[in-house]
């Protein structure tokens, strides 16, 4: 009699997570979980940094680790929806009969609990990033925003064009000094563009009649691509140009050659 009430115990919590990863079908989806998780992390940490274009300033270098960053954080998410997707194309249903329902997940409460408070983590940690990544830069700008090299930006269909007020230059080209903070006032001339300075990692929108104001300060020497980040019409994917971060005394002999003054 002692036997029979035993076996018809319930099972422990503890049973019950041993039979259920027993199971084939999860044994098998857990690997996979592991191998596209450690595929996502391999790629954000090695691969992307190297696929990124340059980065010529800070502005740019703290892209690339937001970038790289989210990609580490979010690949075990990442992981476990491939590998979910994985395991059912390899546990396809085979026969005429249709397979049955598994359960819903809305009534499954531990799983609706763990994906809360993993959601409820990630939104936590994009809330706190972008508003301590927002302090830094409004730091940032006020600092720079003494002595910096005003170019006043102007878009147009489809075409972008640089003014120096201060030295008397105007150009088609983005030319800027090395390691000098830059002050963009950007506008437009017709519909609303969106300048883009690749390498320096900035971005700000382009607005007929409106300035909008963005602060950088290049660091690396080298080529800029300028392009038009903003759908404005027939010809926005040729709305490009570039531009060089030059040595101080190359700038100055840039903005002389082009009949302005030093400042």
């Amino acid at each position: 009699m002692a036997d029979l009430n035993t076996e018809q115990l319930p099972p422990t919590p503890g049973d019950r997570i041993s039979t259920f990863f027993k199971r084939a079908d999860v044994r098998r989806t857990s690997l996979l979980w592991v191998f596209f998780t450690a595929v996502f992390v391999i790629l954000g940490m090695k691969f992307y940094p190297q696929w990124m274009p340059e980065a010529m300033s800070k502005e740019m270098k703290a892209s690339e680790s937001i970038m790289v960053w989210f990609t580490v954080i979010s690949a075990p998410i990442a992981g476990i929806v491939l590998s979910v997707a994985m395991n059912s194309f390899l546990d396809r249903h085979k026969g005429d009969s249709p397979p049955a329902d598994g359960p819903a997940i809305r009534t499954n409460g531990p799983v609706v609990v763990i994906w809360t408070i993993v959601s409820g983590i990630f939104c936590l940690v994009a809330i706190v990033w972008g508003i301590v990544a927002l302090n830094v830069e409004s730091t940032a700008a006020a600092v720079n925003a003494k002595g910096a090299l005003v170019v006043e930006v102007t878009g147009s269909q489809w075409v972008w064009s640089f003014k120096y007020p201060e030295l008397g230059v105007e150009s088609d080209r983005l030319m800027l000094p090395k390691d000098r903070p830059v002050k963009f006032e950007v506008t437009s001339a017709d519909v609303n563009h969106s300048f883009w300075p690749v390498q320096l990692g900035v971005k700000v929108d382009a607005n007929r009649l409106q300035i909008t104001e963005v602060n950088t300060t290049p660091d690396v020497l080298g080529p800029i691509d300028v392009k038009c980040a903003e759908l404005c019409g027939l010809y926005h994917a040729y709305m490009e140009t570039t531009g060089e971060v030059m040595t101080p005394t190359n700038f100055d002999a840039w903005v002389l050659a082009q009949g302005g003054h030093s400042a």
